[in-house]
């Protein structure tokens, strides 16, 4: 018997190994084959199986945003295709460079309404940088390598459509040596921009910080630049783990999930510098006399009216900027405002973790703080979307060492458990915790499988109210008491041990820490299911009198409809939150 002759799928393979590409997340499928095949012969990179190619899209996110390297999905066509977009989606959205390889039907065909055929370009146009289909198997090298520069260059998704019958189809010889770039240079701030910024600063008394992700090469610096200027420094969830500890200018978080003084000191200060963020709540950032720093241009001013706006990388800018500030010493504003900082923490945030361990139903403030006391200094926590980001944003603590991701551009629901996936398999020797909404893990369900089949020691822990939490809170602000975001009650631990997990499931409060510390010690996967209550509110340190007199008028519309009980059981849970018109 001759040896196998030489596929494209086999070129596309090796230029993702050049590339330094480890592993695939994805569902094999008939257009898929001639790939998954090449990938079987090979040996050198691993086929990672999940059950539904969006959580593959979502295990790839989660890699490239912990490693900065390239991910890799894969899909079928038509269906598969479908299935991919949303986690392909989300690491676009939150800057994650992904490679999604769309397979596509027989080239032939393309055109005919044949069989799943859809127009994967349109389909992902929105959902990447770079779209392209392989038209030809001469193709296959040259567009694979754009397509990982894409990514890993302009930071988010990019795709690549493959015919099944162009992948199966004969290669002309293996591709040359790698030469693909991965890696970028600083963009430099202009100088004349920099005379004028510290202009501006000169010229401003009350100066606030408020950094995002984008700072997160350059956390020294911002740190300098608050000590040079006695700046109070706010940031954005997706900010929080690189900003906020061992940070002694922290004010905390401002936007829905905001806690602290950040929302104050941004209004109280008359220069607000804007680093490295596209926080998407406009509603919640200054007017007037904003100063942005950004990488990509499209983001400047988007939010919030500018008085000047630098195309530059943060670190960059601030390596241009600090030699040119002097030191200041008037520290009153940056003092009122961490005294303000530290009021808003004992009265949101301790008061709950601290005096409601005996309530029923169980509080998930208190769950949160649970999982915090006992997670591992360098945990990494993959968080729904929803009630989870609060509780997640509040409650959970950085170090440096700890991460934390989720869906927070995109905002999908189902995210975290399929994004721990990710976690867990390019971090083997870390702890992963998926902090999980009983919504989203029935969305995704299945990959409770795909935990157990690969046996990652995944930690799942469900926050059970039998609700879709925020979707509730967000009618009641709206002023209509809540319609069909309740449902039945699941016992997740049950289905989990069925799947292979070891699992706890706890309803009384006394029964929590046990089962917390229970669940972390196992070796191996584990789900944590814990009833806990729909009624707690995630209030923001900033409510709007609008939203306030919806809450208002939501509560007297469920007085009005027999349900004083529910409005006193609230209370009681809420009481020193509840939101007064």
């Amino acid at each position: 018997m001759g040896a196998l002759r030489r596929t494209v799928a086999d070129d596309l393979l090796e230029v993702l190994v050049q590339a330094g590409v480890q592993r695939i997340y994805g569902l094999v499928g008939d257009s898929l084959n001639a790939f998954s095949d090449a990938v079987r012969r090979d040996g050198r990179v691993e086929w990672v199986h999940v059950h539904n190619e969006e959580a593959a899209a979502f295990a790839a996110s989660a890699e490239a945003q912990l490693t900065g390297r390239l991910a890799v999905c894969a899909g079928s066509c038509g269906p598969g295709n479908t299935h991919l977009i949303q986690g392909v989606m989300d690491a676009h959205r939150s800057g994650a460079p992904v490679l999604a390889l769309a397979s596509h039907i027989a080239s032939r065909q393309i055109g005919t309404g044949y069989f799943q055929e859809t127009k994967p370009e349109a389909l992902f146009a929105q959902t990447s940088h770079y779209c392209e289909t392989v038209a030809h198997p001469n193709q296959v090298v040259r567009l694979a390598r754009s397509a990982i520069q894409s990514a890993v260059l302009d930071r988010g998704a990019a795709v690549l459509v493959l015919p099944g019958d162009i992948l199966a189809d004969h290669s002309s010889g293996r591709p040359a040596g790698n030469v693909t770039i991965v890696a970028g240079s600083r963009r430099v701030p202009d100088e004349g921009a920099i005379t004028e910024l510290v202009e501006r600063i000169g010229n401003a008394e009350r100066i606030a910080i408020f950094g995002g992700i984008g700072c997160a090469d350059a956390r020294e610096r911002v740190l300098r630049l608050a000590e040079r200027l006695c700046a109070p420094i706010g940031h954005t969830l997706r900010g929080k783990e690189i900003l906020q500890y061992d940070n002694p200018y922290d004010v905390g978080m401002t936007g829905l999930l905001g806690y602290g003084a950040c929302y104050e000191a941004l209004h109280a200060a008359d220069l607000v510098l804007l680093l490295g963020t596209d926080f998407p709540y406009d509603d919640f950032l200054p007017e007037h006399n904003n100063i942005q720093i950004d990488l990509a241009a499209v983001r400047l001013g988007r939010r919030a009216p500018l008085a000047q706006g630098i195309v530059a990388d943060i670190g960059a800018a601030l390596d241009a900027l600090l030699p040119r500030l002097p030191q200041r010493t008037d520290r009153t504003f940056l003092d009122e405002m961490l005294h303000a900082h530290h009021r808003a923490l004992r009265h949101s945030i301790d008061t709950y973790s601290t005096h409601i361990a005996t309530h029923r139903p169980i509080h998930p403030e208190h769950l949160a703080a649970l999982v915090d006391e006992f997670a591992a200094a360098d945990a990494v926590f993959t968080v729904d979307t929803g009630m989870c980001c609060t509780w997640a944003a509040r409650y959970l603590t950085p170090n440096g060492r700890r991460r934390l991701i989720g869906s927070f551009v995109h905002g999908s629901m189902a995210n975290a458990l399929p994004m721990a996936i990710g976690a867990q398999v390019s971090h083997p020797g870390r702890q992963v915790v998926s902090l999980s909404g009983d919504g989203g893990l029935a969305m995704l369900l299945g990959e409770l499988l795909t935990v157990k089949t690969h046996r990652l020691p995944v930690k799942v822990v469900v926050f059970n109210n039998s609700s879709l939490a925020m979707v509730r809170l967000e009618m009641m602000v709206a002023g209509d008491p809540p319609f069909e975001t309740d449902h039945d009650e699941v016992d997740y631990a049950a289905i989990a041990a069925a799947a292979g997990f070891y699992t706890r499931r706890v309803t009384e409060p006394g029964e929590l820490r046990a089962a917390v510390r229970a669940v972390f010690e196992h070796d191996g996967p584990a789900l944590l299911d814990v009833v806990t209550t729909p009624d707690a509110l995630e209030v923001p340190s900033h409510l709007t009198v609008e939203e306030a007199r919806g809450f208002a008028l939501t509560l007297g519309k469920t007085v009005l409809s027999g349900g004083i009980g529910e409005v006193v059981e609230m209370a009681q849970l809420n009481l020193r939150n509840i939101p007064r018109p």
